[in-house]
């Protein structure tokens, strides 16, 4: 498997890396022939190349892809940018070689039934910004690169030539920050394989309310609204949308800019979103005696009036969703505490998966995907179901 980076020149020892089952190394974005007075414009944060991991598809599925972006949260300060530069969310110098593949990107029949044997790839993050903006910025004696876009395409035009192009099949999926990244890049990919039978989409916890917090205030709209400022990102956001709604930042909210993607589209989230619950629907600054600090922990400490609160993010998320056009799409709604579901075996599809209408995350993607049946469901208010992994995500949005 391999990690893609754009403009570093790849040692002869690693342009052809040992594959290894579970573990795709890291490889770099093939050099293209007029790139060399270009290649500050599709970097990190830190001006060091992107990348991304593949596994090679084989079997029956040798010609089929699924891309999965990472997540991992957004910067939205010239402070916030400049601190993840030296991180492995802002540079791809501090970013693992090898990275193990489960759940949705796994290679084994028994764990991952419906995808398995396709290409396999993950999009590193490193632009900070949902692979949305193009912009930069002097800090410090320093420029600070925020190609998101540009990182987005290079990446593209690489798997492309690596037989993306011919792909009959194909599915774009993302996890928090990257599952936000589907929702604006979903139609973009399937414009550029209109041969290719079938492209659909997929947001795993990428559905960001523009909700209200316990205190009547709303905090995460000024927060992306900072974010698509700095990033430049409004000259890419769907025109259509920006037109209708005359402004940029309200399309970069999902529940705005689904109405206006064609593709076939599958919205996995959990109605008590972990990432939205702490940092959105309970920040720190609706509570600044920290009387929710416990239940935020742990769901357990949570009281009997906190949980008829907390009621409050699964009806502003279920009202967020009622555009999403059912024809085409499907959706899988539990009532889990939880963040990214599809990335882990055990909530992706294990005997004791998360359920719903009796059918494991990965069993109902695949069912919607193949035709076999689209599954729309809602789960019951917490803390109603039994087959909830109610344990706070260690994954970064």
């Amino acid at each position: 498997m391999v990690f893609n980076t754009l403009p570093a020149t790849i040692p002869a020892s690693d342009r052809n890396p040992v594959f290894s089952r579970n573990f795709p190394a890291i490889d770099g974005v093939r050099r293209h022939s007029d790139v060399t007075n270009k290649l500050v414009t599709k970097v990190c944060l830190d001006g060091s190349p992107p990348a991304y991991h593949l596994h090679k598809g084989f079997g029956a599925g040798a010609n089929n892809w699924l891309l999965q972006v990472e997540g991992g949260g957004w910067c939205n300060t010239v402070r916030s940018c400049r601190d993840r530069a030296t991180t492995r969310r802002g540079s791809t110098r501090y970013m693992s070689r090898f990275k193990v593949f489960s759940g949705i990107l796994s290679d084994d029949p028994l764990m991952n039934p419906d995808f398995y044997n396709w290409n396999r790839v993950k999009l590193r993050y490193c632009d900070g910004g949902s692979f949305a903006g193009d912009s930069e910025f002097q800090t410090l004696n320093k420029t600070i690169y925020l190609r998101g876009q540009k990182i987005w395409t290079a990446i593209i035009d690489d798997l492309l030539n690596k037989g993306l192009n011919n792909a009959p099949k194909v599915l774009l999926s993302g996890c928090s920050a990257g599952g936000l990244a589907v929702f604006h890049h979903c139609d973009q990919l399937a414009q550029l394989l209109p041969e290719a039978k079938s492209v659909k989409c997929l947001s795993d916890a990428g559905f960001f309310v523009d909700l209200t917090d316990i205190s009547g205030s709303n905090t995460i709209r000024p927060f992306f609204g900072s974010l698509v400022s700095l990033q430049g990102i409004a000259k890419f956001l769907n025109k259509k949308c920006v037109a209708s709604y005359g402004d940029p930042l309200t399309c970069f909210f999902p529940q705005y800019a689904i109405r206006y993607i064609s593709s076939p589209f599958f919205i996995l989230n959990p109605a008590y979103d972990m990432y939205q619950f702490t940092h959105c629907f309970v920040p720190p600054s609706s509570d600044p005696s920290g009387q929710w600090s416990k239940c935020k922990l742990n769901q357990d400490e949570c009281s009997a009036t906190q949980i008829e609160v907390l009621q409050g993010l699964r009806n502003q998320t279920l009202k967020a969703l009622e555009p999403f056009n059912l024809s085409t799409g499907g959706r899988f709604i539990n009532s889990c505490l939880a963040h990214c579901q599809s990335e882990l075996p055990d909530s992706w599809f294990a005997p004791d998966s998360p359920r719903l209408g009796n059918k494991t995350i990965a069993e109902a993607v695949g069912d919607w995907y193949f035709e076999r049946k689209i599954l729309s469901e809602t789960d019951c208010p917490y803390p109603c179901d039994s087959t909830c992994r109610n344990l706070p995500s260690k994954n970064q949005v």
